[in-house]
């Protein structure tokens, strides 16, 4: 059972829906599925369009935010991966998702997602984390409430303190 930690600081461990399909020739398995994004647009055969349950993209590092702009009304899921720490081109796609896009579903950060970075994914718009079980510290938890004031704005909020102080 994956353990996910949501936007709030709190810990669900949850059946999770989601299947992460990443084969690109594989049969869809029944239920909801996260698909490569490259697979959805492509969608030649039509499979993932008559798919029976929810569908949601796989956003790559090297991928194009903007290939799914008209699609953003309609995904109840973006999951943005992080394949090594030290890539952080899922930061910038998050942003793009909430701040130009307005996206107001479920991002989800996947793979290499560690304490390290946890509130700065909050403040580019994830609000759900896929941690393995294995790699997981109740500490994980403090990571999202350390900082306390943020100068520059947020996917949230993106007036910087001094916008926000004037108020």
């Amino acid at each position: 059972m994956p353990l996910i930690i949501n936007r709030q600081s709190q810990i669900e461990q949850v059946e999770d829906t989601w299947t992460l399909c990443l084969d690109a020739e594989a049969a869809l398995p029944a239920g909801d599925v996260i698909v490569p994004l490259k697979r959805m647009l492509a969608d030649a055969n039509g499979e993932i369009s008559s798919h029976a349950g929810g569908v949601a993209p796989l956003v790559e590092p090297a991928d194009d935010t903007l290939t799914i702009k008209e699609l953003v009304g309609t995904l109840p899921l973006v999951a943005v991966h992080f394949p090594v720490f030290t890539d952080g081109r899922g930061f910038t796609h998050a942003r793009i998702l909430r701040e130009r896009f307005g996206y107001q579903g479920e991002i989800r950060a996947v793979g290499d997602v560690t304490r390290d970075r946890l509130q700065y994914m909050a403040r580019c718009g994830f609000d759900a984390f896929l941690i393995a079980e294995d790699r997981f510290k109740a500490e994980y938890l403090e990571a999202l409430s350390e900082i306390g004031v943020d100068y520059q704005g947020g996917a949230y909020d993106p007036r910087p303190l001094f916008r926000r102080w004037a108020q």
